[in-house]
């Protein structure tokens, strides 16, 4: 009778010493594991109003999703101080998977720099799921501007201190900080003329009230075709597929000058791995898909991917990159 207890116990010992942990448990409660998530719709935070290229990316990306789970994923615009208020909703959401945002360079990689209160940190605060796509940049000139490349718009910058302007979207944005790093590595001055927005800073180089300004390749090529603009080069490590006669910066007489903006999909910390892990090879499937890479070209994107902890290394590379920028520039900015 005693060995059938001590055989029992050891049974019922076996048994509790299989079962997950409390936390595990709550883990298994809140996602449904990895293995059956999404088990309803997700909320993807899109920090920027509709309409910009932060916004269409991240439909076009929950679309794919969307139809890749049979869930809806609901896109909810939350903009402001550059893309800072969104993050910090999608930092503070449960770290379940079923909230995610689109990050970018600004919020992700600038703000920590131009910040001295951000609500959040991007490194401790976000669980990077996938980078999505990089976003080619270009200097462009007004024809005025006696410079059809590089090395002439350095040698210009340089005899006639301080006589050439760059309109940017704002500052502290990629396309302040792109002509900021090109103002110091060329050892001059450039005049900064912030505008509100990409659109009204492209105006006025049209116009001829600014001289240059370094921007979205997609949004002031078709102004380039019309002989508004003059396009000279563009900013990242490699030439872009939607114009490949345009040289990079780099090769241009700048070694070392590298802009490479970009949009990825984050969720909150603590996100279960498995559930990061499924999101990620569900973004790198969209991103393998005809259409979507037919989407992204026509916006002039380029296809990133990757694992998580590419992305994460990507983020912390650039936190370090713009924070230098910042610094020797001395913008300083607050919320």
């Amino acid at each position: 009778m005693h060995s059938v207890i001590r055989a029992g116990y050891r049974t019922v010992l076996a048994l509790s010493c299989a079962l997950p942990a409390p936390a595990a448990w709550a883990q298994i409660a809140a996602t449904g594991s990895g293995q059956t998530y999404p088990t309803k719709s997700i909320r993807l935070i899109v920090p920027f109003a509709p309409g910009g290229p932060n916004d269409i990316l991240g439909r076009i990306v929950g679309q794919k999703l969307s139809e890749l789970w049979g869930h809806a994923v609901v896109i909810e615009n939350r903009g402001g101080a550059g893309g800072t208020v969104g993050a910090d909703v999608a930092a503070k959401a449960p770290a379940d998977g079923y909230t995610l945002a689109m990050g970018g360079s600004s919020n992700l990689a600038i703000a920590p720099g131009l910040y001295a209160r951000l609500p959040y940190d991007s490194i401790r605060d976000f669980a990077p799921v996938a980078n999505v796509a990089h976003v080619p940049y270009a200097v462009a000139v007004n024809p005025r501007v006696p410079a059809r490349n590089i090395r002439e718009l350095t040698a210009l910058a340089k005899t006639k201190k301080g006589y050439l302007s760059y309109g940017s979207s704002g500052t502290g944005s990629v396309s302040s900080l792109a002509a900021e790093l090109f103002r110091s590595m060329i050892g001059t001055d450039i005049v900064h003329v912030p505008y509100k927005g990409t659109a009204p800073a492209l105006t006025e180089i049209i116009a001829g009230q600014v001289d240059m300004m370094f921007a979205d390749l997609a949004v002031i090529l078709p102004h380039a075709k019309s002989g508004k603009l003059r396009v000279i080069a563009v900013t990242g490590i490699k030439r872009s597929p939607i114009a490949p006669e345009l040289p990079t910066v780099a090769e241009s007489g700048l070694p070392g000058y590298d802009i490479s903006p970009w949009f990825g999909i984050v969720t909150a910390a603590g996100a279960p791995r498995d559930v990061v892990s499924k999101l990620n090879g569900a973004i790198a499937s969209a991103l393998r898909s005809p259409d979507m890479l037919q989407r992204l070209d026509q916006l002039g994107y380029e296809p990133i991917g990757g694992t998580p902890e590419q992305f994460a290394a990507t983020i912390k590379a650039d936190i370090a990159k713009y924070a230098k920028i910042i610094r020797q520039a001395g913008i300083k900015a607050e919320l």
